[in-house]
């Protein structure tokens, strides 16, 4: 007996990583997500190693997540290994106060955010 093997949620030739509750703006953090998009893995990480972007850290460190699990768990090549995705979503946000002239209050809001990548193997052909 036991539990059901849980499905997998990428196709065969993927894999991917989640960062959750990175301390920053989604807006902030789609900038350098965007940057990554679409590029071969080796030219996303020296991307990321260069960009003068705090969160950047953050990204290469999500990004080479999702390369060790298509190399260890899903046997993938990693020299044809692209980002196919890279898209953010709002976690949950930190409601702080602070006080204002006449009795007032000011609202402070610490947003968090999430992070999905996902790596696919291109398989290139031979012309």
């Amino acid at each position: 007996m036991g539990k059901k093997k849980n499905p997998r949620r990428v196709a065969e030739n993927e894999a991917r990583a989640v960062n959750r509750l990175i301390r920053v703006s989604p807006i902030k953090l789609n900038d350098v997500a965007a940057m990554i998009r679409g590029k071969p893995v080796d030219k996303a990480l020296a991307d990321l190693t260069f960009s003068r972007k705090r969160i950047a850290r953050e990204v290469k460190k999500t990004l080479e997540s999702a390369i060790a699990n298509a190399e260890n768990n899903h046997e993938l090549d990693i020299d044809n290994l692209i980002v196919a995705e890279a898209h953010v979503g709002k976690s949950m946000v930190m409601k702080r106060w602070r006080p204002r002239a006449r009795g007032r209050v000011g609202r402070i809001q610490k947003p968090f955010s999430r992070l999905t990548i996902v790596v696919r193997e291109v398989v290139e052909e031979a012309n």
